[in-house]
């Protein structure tokens, strides 16, 4: 690896990749959402939101997101000034979701106007199985493919793990997560994988697919015995002010997830909308969840179960939702 290589990273996911290769100080840029590991704040910040999450609602925030996008707008802005002063050899970003960062073709148009020389490199994840191919490309493109072998062989160790103490679980839970509160959200990409690892039956999602908008009345229909809130990009904090600015359908209240105070919240941004190795980590923390007999209680910081009583119920039925 070269002392000097400059790695900007347009992802919150690939700077936890790069950081967990060891090569946080190679960062020379990340976006506004990077928080993890701590220590990387006084990073310059190349990205910057359009929408301010905390002080909205779920469906304000969803119809700000559709409204830019039906324009074929952004969410983001890219400062390109900064981009070009810092100079990097290598430029992490994705074509997989333009609510999750700046656009592919923005960056790219960006890269070759002002960063000539940089490799603009687009990671695609949808599996963890990818997640996983993901960190090994990182790993050869700076360097250290040595340093990616031992780092995935460490999460497929943990995997395996879960995996060997569920198998032979005579009862699985049927699992909702929920990816957005309102409109409601099927879970797509690696998380109905994560809730199978881990255990689970994960309803109306499918392992490598795009999570996609459903109604409340689907998501009742269902019937799940746990349902796990986990809004893209939210921490179990934004999730708390949430609930409280959205209102579910009085049916819901015959949910057993619900009537059986089995409804939690996690952090989302940490072990769920991010393809990197914390998704691991989740699947710890469902374990948990779902089969407390054998892994335990989750933790305080792990999880926070919210009573059913906490959530806002309507006086009327089932509205139409998104489809």
């Amino acid at each position: 690896m070269r002392n000097d290589l400059r790695i900007a990273s347009l992802l919150p996911s690939s700077t936890e990749i790069v950081s967990a290769l060891g090569l946080a100080e190679n960062i020379v840029g990340i976006t506004h959402e990077c928080d993890f590991p701590a220590g990387l704040n006084d990073k310059p910040h190349l990205t910057a939101s359009k929408i301010r999450h905390e002080t909205m609602s779920s469906d304000a925030i969803d119809h700000a997101v559709r409204t830019q996008l039906d324009g074929h707008g952004s969410i983001y802005d890219l400062d390109v000034s900064l981009l070009s002063s810092l100079q990097p050899d290598i430029i992490l970003t994705q074509e997989l979701c333009d609510v999750c960062a700046v656009s592919y073709q923005t960056v790219k148009k960006a890269a070759k106007m002002y960063t000539a020389g940089a490799n603009v490199v687009s990671l695609e994840p949808n599996t963890i199985g990818e997640i996983f191919e993901n960190i090994k490309t990182v790993g050869e493109l700076c360097g250290v493919s040595e340093k990616a072998e031992e780092v995935v062989s460490g999460l497929a160790t943990r995997l395996d793990a879960v995996r060997e103490k569920t198998r032979s679980v005579g009862a699985r839970p049927a699992v909702f997560m929920l990816e957005w509160l309102d409109p409601p959200f099927c879970p797509g990409h690696w998380v109905p994988e994560q809730v199978e690892i881990a255990g689970g039956r994960c309803l109306m999602g499918e392992k490598g697919k795009r999570s996609i908008s459903t109604t409340y009345e689907q998501v009742f229909e269902s019937n799940p015995e746990i349902m796990v809130l986990i809004p893209c990009g939210f921490d179990t904090a934004d999730i708390l002010r949430q609930i409280g600015k959205t209102e579910f359908p009085a049916e819901w209240n015959k949910i057993p997830a619900i009537k059986n105070n089995n409804v939690w919240a996690l952090d989302a941004s940490s072990y769920f909308s991010r393809p990197a190795p914390r998704v691991v980590d989740g699947i710890e923390i469902l374990a948990k969840i779902f089969h407390p007999q054998i892994f335990g209680y989750p933790a305080r910081s792990e999880a926070t179960r919210i009573p059913g009583d906490l959530l806002k119920l309507s006086q009327t039925g089932f509205r139409p939702g998104i489809t």
